[in-house]
Parts: structure tokens; C-alpha cells; sequence
């Protein structure tokens, strides 16, 4: 077993024990930490796998946040009023709407590198621009009193320690499918798409189909990052689904390390924690130093701060000659 691994597993060990050192209002707040990192997990994925920069993330997360406050609120008609069977919908619909998303684009002119992320960008924008007209999900004010999620022995996702062990849980189960499908057959056929497509389509291989199943793949994760968030703020907004925090999203993978899931997870946390510490000490300039600080980054650290430092690798036998 690499150090690497073991650094990954310490991490998990000391996220698990955090409840023993932390009061019930950091919990809290580490709670909601945890949900980004599965927002930014999520994007690492179909970043450092298939190569696909997407600037719509929020898309899938608000997809997933909106479907989860609208089940649970029982706003849907036909569907009862249930928080778990609102978190499974919002996997789903974070999933379905990434498929949609990748029909309109991988087939047909078949789009990629930067045309993909500038088309991403808009359907950001356009996603964001609807959820504030739609009246129907409360448009600019969105949905408040979003209900918890119900946990066995008469307690919820509202308390503080319950909340962040659910949190917790999710993380880590995301982690180990993103992980499982890395080293799949599935994510050597990624990773062969990432380095040729044109390769890999004489090959036999419908890329687009894989692109779209790694992209539904990532949207379902993202929308279960978005589903946890709506029961961790008890409320949604147009501003989950639209470009500002796409690009949150970028940011925190491309700092920690946009190939490497652990290393997206933990950037995450990361910069949304000095993010809150720069705003209580600086105001408003806490944007131009996170701009700085990133724009060095990706120049002096293009695998990111923890990209190298976490990187598993892969098995012997899916590894290069």
C-alpha cells in the first residue's frame, strides 16, 4: 500500500473523529464544508478522466438542491412528500439533467475542449436566468423551510453531530465509486478518450456514449451534493444553480488538484475555509485575494497544491509499460 493511500485513508480517519474535538456549531459548519467537497470530487472526475472542463457544474447541484426541496416540501404532484425519496430524486435528476446535457453536446458535431466548457458556461447563465423566473420554485427568493432528513432513534439531519456523519457517510461512499469506476475497465476507455478520441473511436469505442455516462455520472454526484445542501441550509436559491457557483466549483478543483478526487475534496474545504476566514478580516477584497492566489496556482502548480501529494495511482495492471 503507497503512502498516498495511507495519506488518503488518515484523512478519512480524521474527518470520522472530528466529533470528538469539535463543538456542535463547528460540526455545522464542517457539515457544509463536506457538501462542497463532493461538488468538487464530482467535477475532478470528468476533469482528470476525460479531460471535459465544465463550467456547469451548479447546473446538476442546483438540479439536485431544487428536486430535493421540491420532493420534500411535497411541491411535486403524484410524489409524496418525502425527504430520503427527495435525496434519491435529486441523484437522479442531477444525473438526468448531465445527460441531457451531454445528448445536445457529444453527439452530432461532437464538442470538446474549450467549446464544451464555453457552451457550459451559458447553459450556467440560461439555467440560473429560469430558476429566477419560474415562480413555481419561488423564483428570485426560492424555497425556504426545506425539511431535514428523518435519521433512526428520533433524530434528524438538523443536529449538528447526526448532520455531519450523514454528510460524512455520503462523502465517502461517493468517493469510492468515483474510485471503483477510475479503475474499471470503464475509466481506462476514459482516460483513453482524454489522450486520442479518434483512437479510441477506430477502436470500436462509442465515445460519446462514454463521455455521457462519465458525465451523467458526475451530474449524479453533483446532484447529490446539491440534495444534501438544501437539507443542510433548509433552503435554495437560483444562485445554486448558476455560474457563480460553477466556477466556485472549478476553483476549488483546480486548487486542490482537478485529476485527483481526494485532492478536489479537500481543496474544496479548504479555500471555502480561508474564504470565510478573509471575509471577517478583509471584507469584500477576500474575492481579489482568492482570484490572486488561484491565478498562481495554476501557474506554479499546475497538478495543484495537493494533486501530487494525494494521487493513489493506478493498479500494476492498468498502469502504463
Amino acid at each position: 500500500m503507497s503512502y498516498r493511500l495511507l495519506l488518503t485513508l488518515a484523512i478519512w480517519l480524521v474527518l470520522g473523529l472530528m466529533p470528538l474535538a469539535l463543538g456542535s456549531w463547528e460540526l455545522a459548519m464542517f457539515g457544509q464544508l463536506l457538501v462542497y467537497g463532493i461538488a468538487a470530487a464530482s467535477l475532478a472526475f470528468i476533469w482528470g478522466e476525460v479531460g471535459l472542463v465544465c463550467f456547469g457544474q451548479a447546473l446538476f447541484f442546483g438540479t439536485g438542491a431544487y428536486v430535493m426541496a421540491l420532493t420534500s416540501k411535497g411541491m411535486i404532484p403524484g410524489i409524496p412528500d418525502s425527504a430520503w425519496l427527495g435525496l434519491v430524486l435529486g441523484i437522479i435528476g442531477g444525473a438526468l439533467a448531465a445527460a441531457i446535457l451531454g445528448g445536445l453536446l457529444f453527439f452530432g458535431v461532437g464538442l470538446r475542449s474549450a467549446y464544451f466548457g464555453i457552451v457550459t458556461i451559458a447553459a450556467a447563465v440560461i439555467g440560473e436566468r429560469l430558476a429566477t423566473n419560474w415562480r413555481y420554485i419561488g423564483g428570485f427568493n426560492g424555497l425556504l423551510d426545506v425539511p431535514p432528513l428523518p435519521l433512526p432513534g428520533g433524530t434528524d439531519s438538523a443536529d449538528p453531530l447526526m448532520g455531519y456523519l450523514l454528510v460524512l457517510s455520503f462523502a465517502f461512499l461517493s468517493w469510492l465509486l468515483l474510485l471503483a469506476l477510475q479503475r474499471a475497465p470503464f475509466g481506462t476507455v476514459l482516460r483513453g478518450i482524454r489522450c486520442d478520441e479518434r483512437r479510441m473511436l477506430s477502436l470500436g469505442f462509442s465515445v460519446p456514449v462514454y463521455k455521457l455516462v462519465a458525465l451523467a455520472v458526475s451530474g449524479g454526484v453533483a446532484g447529490l451534493a446539491g440534495a444534501l445542501f438544501a437539507i443542510q441550509f433548509s433552503f435554495v436559491s437560483p444562485a445554486v444553480i448558476g455560474l457563480a457557483l460553477s466556477t466556485e466549483i472549478l476553483i476549488w478543483a483546480a486548487v486542490g488538484g482537478k485529476a485527483v478526487l481526494m485532492a478536489a475534496f479537500i481543496g474544496a474545504l479548504g479555500v471555502k475555509w480561508v474564504e470565510g476566514a478573509l471575509s471577517e478580516s478583509i471584507g469584500a477584497y477576500w474575492l481579489l485575494v482568492i482570484g490572486l492566489a488561484f491565478v498562481a496556482v495554476i501557474v506554479i502548480f499546475p497538478h495543484g497544491l495537493l494533486g501530487r501529494l494525494l494521487d493513489t495511482g493506478l493498479p500494476k495492471r492498468l498502469r502504463r509499460p
